[in-house]
């Protein structure tokens, strides 16, 4: 389905945000954007694509690329989010182990595990909300081996190399980022499926959103990257703003049980920066103009300034994509976008 798109004061927003936000792209503050895009309601309000260097995960430097609300993108951690929603369409129809689950159980090919006590008070609740107290390091950048991502995807089996870390804390008491809690999730989507977790999202989230142009990076042992690896149009990713803007509905059908959005933009923890964090999402309260007394926001952040923000309240999302991988200051610029540019000048 074709996006339809809107004057920005017929959704409520300042007539000039165009000219605003380029302005601020005149300004040189933005770090190197190449898309923006804003829908509400289900309405394109605003959108701009620039040139400029890419990688792609796993591939290196791309170099110089025009970009279209459509041309891939990589999304990195953003793919997080994304499996969060899968696990709770998985859920919703009894294929995945509910929350409360020993995520061991799903991995009865490692009987030592099994076994150990203290790794059965890891739940599936647990690997969601990142608090599964297991040793892990992405402080490093993603060239080096050492970072715990890096390690995992070099490992000769990424899912016993994420559940033989050493237990560093009690479960549920400390946020620990980790790309290897997804991993597991990606699997337990995968085995309870039956299906490839590519062919699941496409069946189950991209069709019905009517994406259509997708990749998802797969690593040497043929899995794929439940943390990083999935590549989107800008417009795509969009579309699944769009759809929890609109409280998990898409085209006036369901896609994402509305409970289990509910349960994700729950604060569970709270992040090394000091943000809350539910189901692998993010949780923040802006007060802009329109809602002054604050309104609950959720995002999706992804390594280079990847973003998907929404406003569930407002129908509102953003999506900025960017090519500052492993660069300090990344976020900089898309959190601008979002807090300078599009939640001032949304009047309601």
């Amino acid at each position: 389905m074709d996006w339809m798109r809107s004057e920005p004061a017929s959704q409520g927003f300042s007539p000039d945000i165009a000219e605003k936000l380029d302005a601020m792209v005149s300004g040189g503050t933005l770090g190197a954007i190449h898309a923006i895009a804003v829908c509400r309601h289900g309405r394109l309000v605003l959108e701009r694509y620039f040139t400029g260097n890419d990688q792609q995960i796993a591939v290196g430097d791309l170099g110089p690329i025009t970009f279209t609300g459509e041309r891939l993108h990589d999304l990195r951690s953003v793919t997080k989010s994304t499996v969060g929603l899968l696990y709770g369409i998985a859920l919703d129809r009894g294929l995945v182990p509910g929350l409360d689950a020993p995520i061991i159980d799903s991995f009865p090919e490692y009987p030592d595990l099994v076994a150990d006590p203290a790794r059965r008070r890891l739940t599936v609740a647990h690997a969601l909300d990142m608090t599964l107290g297991l040793e892990w390091d992405e402080s490093l950048p993603y060239t080096d081996p050492r970072n715990s991502e890096i390690a995992m995807e070099f490992a000769p089996d990424r899912y016993r190399f994420t559940l033989d870390r050493p237990i560093v804390a009690a479960p549920g008491e400390r946020w620990i980022y980790s790309g290897g809690a997804v991993a597991l999730l990606g699997a337990l989507i995968e085995r309870g499926s039956g299906q490839r977790l590519t062919a699941f999202a496409k069946e189950n989230l991209f069709a019905p959103l009517g994406i259509t142009s997708f990749e998802w990076f797969a690593g040497m042992d043929g899995n794929y990257s439940a943390a990083a690896g999935l590549r989107l149009g800008a417009l795509d990713l969009l579309r699944i703003g769009a759809m929890l803007a609109d409280g998990g509905r898409y085209d006036g059908r369901a896609v994402v049980p509305s409970a289990w959005l509910a349960q994700s933009w729950t604060p569970r923890a709270t992040t090394s920066w000091g943000q809350a964090y539910g189901y692998l999402w993010y949780l923040d309260t802006p007060a802009p103009p329109a809602f002054p007394d604050g309104t609950p926001g959720i995002a999706g952040f992804g390594n280079g300034g990847q973003r998907l923000f929404v406003l569930p309240e407002a129908g509102l999302a953003c999506v900025v994509l960017a090519g500052l991988y492993d660069t300090p200051g990344a976020e900089e610029g898309p959190q601008r976008l979002w807090e300078q540019l599009v939640l001032p000048n949304l009047n309601l």
